[in-house]
């Protein structure tokens, strides 16, 4: 079962339910609206949904955020990213004191409407020379910071930027085509151990593989329990939120991303995302 936004028969936006039987339409306004529900009520909704009417076709499925739901991100939460951000890092003792501190690193990468879903293209910025994928499991909290679903997310990156200056995250972080997330949000109880789930990173340049990783969400040093908190602390998501929670998968430093590539990310249990890749002032012509 997953979480969709698709387009109808008017070519609007609505939310549904995609399980083995097709894709039921949900009686809400928009995934919104459904993350705004404690979880035993969101559960009701799309079971009932799922029991009910398919919706015929083939409807293009959409990025499955809306409404006032923010992306968010943590860093240097795996052992491999500390050691990548301290070697690109003009500043390295600050990752280093940030994997060991009591608060982590938290900052904010999207709203709704920039992210990008599977099969879209996704953007390295045309004034950076380092560029990564970083593949990492979005957490789907409702407006009471409970985890209702998971999902893929490929949090975009300039190496060579935040490597400058550690104050340049957010032009590292946040630009055209540097958010995307699987189509689909698997509910949390359809996810029986989001603590050792395999996750798998392919770049593809033509038909050639260039760089391939896999870590697991064992490997995470920080608690999805402790992340959340500290995000909602002095925090409100009326329309709920996703927090990515960092990458055990970054290149060495020998290897950038360029427009042309393919990235394929799977996570299992949860899903796969695969994105071709531009340049920003490409994407920004469209």
């Amino acid at each position: 079962m997953r979480i969709v936004r698709y387009l109808d028969a008017t070519g609007g936006p609505r939310p549904g339910v995609l399980d083995d039987g097709g894709l039921h339409p949900v009686d809400a306004a928009d995934v919104a609206t459904l993350l705004r529900q404690p979880v035993h009520r969101l559960r009701e909704m799309l079971e009932a949904a799922a029991a009910g009417d398919v919706v015929p076709g083939a409807p293009r499925l959409l990025a499955p955020l809306d409404g006032r739901t923010e992306v968010w991100a943590a860093g240097v939460t795996y052992e491999r990213s500390r050691d990548a951000r301290m070697e690109e890092s003009s500043e390295q003792s600050v990752y280093d004191r940030i994997y060991d501190a009591e608060r982590p690193e938290l900052f904010f990468k999207s709203v709704a409407w920039r992210v990008v879903t599977d099969g879209d293209p996704i953007a390295v910025r045309a004034d950076s020379p380092l560029n990564v994928p970083e593949p990492e499991v979005g957490l789907v909290l409702n407006a009471d910071a409970e985890v209702v679903g998971y999902l893929v997310v490929d949090d975009v990156s300039s190496r060579s930027i935040e490597g400058d200056n550690p104050l340049y995250l957010p032009q590292a972080k946040v630009y055209a085509g540097s958010c995307a997330v699987s189509a689909g949000i698997v509910p949390t109880w359809c996810v029986p151990d989001p603590g050792d789930l395999a996750i798998e990173l392919r770049v593809r340049r033509g038909e050639d593989t260039v760089f391939s990783g896999v870590t697991s969400t064992g490997a995470l040093y920080r608690s999805s329990e402790d992340l959340v908190g500290h995000l909602f602390r002095a925090l409100r998501f009326p329309d709920g939120a996703v927090l990515s929670t960092g990458t055990g998968i970054v290149p060495d430093m020998s290897f950038s991303l360029r427009p042309g590539d393919s990235v394929d990310i799977s996570v299992a249990g949860v899903g796969s995302l695969t994105n071709p890749v531009v340049d920003t002032d490409e994407l920004l012509r469209r």
